[in-house]
């Protein structure tokens, strides 16, 4: 490559998301030279916008808190889960591995977890479902401990945080949903919002670190530690193959074009597909109207990049994409940005129509789930859309979407339009488009059950997972209450995704694989650019990142390994 700049590494990572960085950590706690490039002027991926949850039974902070259980009850649950996509191979190098990523980065690293301890897979009827302590969270995390390299951060989410600040599910997020009725909770968002505003004035940006901003946050942290060498605003343009494999890279940086060998391989975790427009119309339903959560600069480069050297794309996932109901927001400054509907879908007190006036799923079962049921009620030449209806005590209460539960004002989502409100059911109906006389009778027959606890349509509370989303304040159900006390409101909810599970097919060491189902050597993928181990579903929170940080740690230390 004439005028180009040659270099050597160990271990060339291309992306710096979860995935990308627990490969690069653990490869360089093996004592390789390791350099990861990412294309964007930030690290993280979608990783930092992430809920932060980790998927990984099994694991020993799950132990030490006095969970414990046997490798067969996951494997289990994840074949009743999974059916033809279950795949023995990958199945099983994740539950062996993914203890062995927590006990190392705990043990090892600047990334220390806490425990799920109360959070159950979604399906608990299914054989194997685990009631708590698979999933675990990195600490929240002092963004002052990275000093300047806290700028190489993504910022996390506007629409997913407070003014810029993160809020952790479970006791943090209960405080700010009951700010206006506890005197603790309101000592405590108020000593929270104080420090806040004392770092944007300080710092220019959120320095209490939590979820995914603290899982990038530490992995930042562990990776500058162990040396790993990171460049961001560059890109992998194309793979260098040779006969015994992929032996380097072409890279496009500020400096210009490297030539950059990579003794023990490559590892790709760009982020998926989720914004390449090709693959997206190729693969997703309604992929026209379909809003994407994941950043920007996620659009395929890894799954271009693999297929160069013969890698080949999972086809038959029933899903290609984690799915997640989404609302669109519109700011005063012309931004248009997207929201994730995961939690106030299963506080009681809301329901999800569709524009004929009727339900059409489960309201408190998974994300993923909202979205499948959403598809399989629209025609294929219709837009897939839904409302989500409350009444005026939920809103204050929970709030919708991105509104936020009293005392933050609504007036300015109202004038926006993003939410609709109305002084009789019928009145909200025809500010939405929906057929006033169905969602009157909806909602009645909704009430009607709500008030015995009960829900004869979906059986919203029937299981441990449900009545985890709901309010265990609300009795006899958790997740039930009555829409009665005017004036209505709703916010228009349409598909979205995370990000997509239909990446390369790989090992169970996180090796690529070509056409004939054979090793592609030297080359890696791990994220999103590795077909998901969870084939196309989605049977907990955190499986997106569980796999992502076990596969690259699996595929970090399998390429040590190769080390003479």
């Amino acid at each position: 490559m004439a005028d180009a700049i040659h270099e050597t590494c160990d271990l060339l990572v291309a992306g710096s998301g979860a995935a990308g960085m627990a490969a690069a950590i653990t490869a360089a706690h093996q004592g390789l030279h390791v350099v990861v490039v990412e294309k964007d002027s930030v690290i993280g991926g979608t990783t930092a916008w992430s809920g932060g949850w980790i998927w990984a039974p099994c694991n020993a902070i799950a132990k030490a808190n006095g969970v414990t259980e046997d490798v067969s009850a996951p494997r289990r649950y994840l074949k009743s889960v999974l059916g033809e996509t279950f795949n023995p191979e990958l199945v099983d190098a994740f539950l062996a591995a993914a203890p062995e990523m927590v006990a190392f980065f705990d043990t090892k690293t600047a990334l220390q977890f806490d425990a799920g301890l109360h959070i159950p897979d979604t399906y608990g009827h299914l054989p194997g479902a685990g009631m708590g302590g698979r999933s675990v969270i990195a600490r929240p995390y002092d963004g002052r401990e990275l000093k300047g390299d806290i700028d190489q951060m993504r910022p996390p989410l506007p629409e997913t945080t407070f003014w810029g600040l993160t809020i952790q599910a479970g006791p943090d997020l209960k405080a700010f949903m009951s700010v206006m009725r506890s005197p603790r909770s309101a000592i405590y968002v108020s000593q929270r919002i104080l420090r806040h505003l004392w770092d944007l004035a300080w710092h220019g940006r959120a320095m209490q670190l939590r979820n995914g901003q603290a899982l990038v946050g530490r992995l930042l942290r562990s990776a500058l530690d162990a040396g790993v060498e990171i460049r961001t605003r560059t890109m992998i343009t194309a793979l260098e193959q040779g006969p015994q494999g992929i032996t380097g890279a072409q890279l496009l940086g500020p400096e210009g074009r490297t030539q950059i060998r990579a003794r023990y391989g490559v590892v790709l975790a760009c982020g998926g597909f989720p914004n390449d427009k090709i693959r997206r119309a190729a693969q997703f339903p309604h992929a026209q109207t379909h809003r994407s959560l994941a950043v920007k600069a996620a659009t395929g480069d890894g799954l271009r990049l693999g297929a160069s050297a013969g890698g080949q794309q999972v086809s038959d996932f029933p899903a290609p994409g984690a799915w997640c109901p989404v609302s669109e927001v519109n700011w005063p400054d012309g931004r248009r940005g997207v929201f994730p509907h995961i939690i106030d879908r299963g506080k009681p007190g809301v329901i999800g129509v569709l524009r004929s006036g009727k339900r059409f799923c489960n309201e408190g079962l998974g994300y993923h789930d909202y979205v499948t049921a959403l598809f399989d009620a629209t025609d294929p030449k219709e837009t897939p859309e839904s409302w989500l209806i409350c009444d005026h005590r939920f809103l204050r209460r929970y709030g919708l979407g991105i509104v936020r539960p009293a005392p933050v004002p609504v007036r300015a989502w109202l004038r926006s339009g993003y939410l609709k409100r109305g002084r009789s059911i019928a009145a909200l109906a025809q500010s939405c488009g929906i057929d006033a006389g169905a969602l009157a009778q909806t909602i009645a027959e909704f009430n009607r059950d709500a008030t015995r606890g009960i829900d004869r349509a979906f059986g919203r509370g029937t299981s441990a997972y449900m009545r985890l989303q709901g309010d265990a304040r609300a009795r006899p159900n958790p997740c039930l209450a009555p829409i009665v006390k005017a004036p209505y409101y709703a916010v228009r909810v349409i598909p979205g995704s995370f990000g997509t599970f239909a990446g390369l097919k790989t090992d169970g060491q996180a090796r690529v694989l070509n056409e004939h189902g054979a090793v592609i050597p030297g080359l890696y993928a791990a994220g999103t650019d590795m077909a998901s181990v969870m084939g196309g579903h989605y049977p907990a929170g955190g499986i997106n990142l569980g796999p992502a940080l076990t596969f690259g740690f699996v595929a970090g230390r399998h390429a040590a390994g190769q080390k003479p």
